[in-house]
C-alpha cells in the first residue's frame, strides 16, 4: 500500500549508482529531497542526469537520424524502470533527443511523487 519496496529499490539503486563514501548520510539526504519534492520545494533525486538521458539516446539512435521509434521509447522507459502507461506517443512518432529527456524526466518525477 505504501510501495515501500519501489521505495527501497530506487534507494538502491542510487545507491549503486553514485557509490557514496557515506551511505547512510547520503539515504539521510535523498530522502530529505523528496520530502522537499513532495512539499515542492526542491527537485527529486535523479538516477540519470541530462548527459545519462542523452548518452542513452545516442545508443539508441545507432544509425544518427537525430530521432527514435516510440517502440524505442517505451523499452527505454522500461529499462529504466518508468511506467509506461497512459503514453502520448503512436507507434508512428518519432521522438527527438529533447522530447526523450523532457518525457523522461516527467516520468521520473512521477514516479518520485508516490512516496
Amino acid at each position: 500500500r505504501h510501495r515501500i519496496p519501489d521505495l527501497l529499490h530506487r534507494l538502491g539503486e542510487l545507491l549503486l549508482y553514485h557509490r557514496p563514501e557515506r551511505p547512510r548520510e547520503f539515504l539521510i539526504q535523498v530522502l530529505e529531497r523528496v520530502k522537499a519534492g513532495k512539499r515542492a520545494e526542491g527537485e527529486y533525486p535523479y538516477l540519470m542526469d541530462e548527459d545519462n538521458l542523452a548518452a542513452m539516446f545516442s545508443l539508441l539512435d545507432v544509425v544518427g537520424q537525430g530521432h527514435i521509434t516510440a517502440a524505442q521509447y517505451r523499452e527505454a522507459l522500461k529499462t529504466l524502470g518508468l511506467s509506461t502507461e497512459d503514453l502520448q506517443f503512436g507507434d508512428d512518432v518519432n521522438i527527438t533527443l529533447d522530447v526523450f529527456k523532457e518525457e523522461v524526466k516527467k516520468k521520473m518525477l512521477a514516479s518520485w511523487a508516490v512516496y
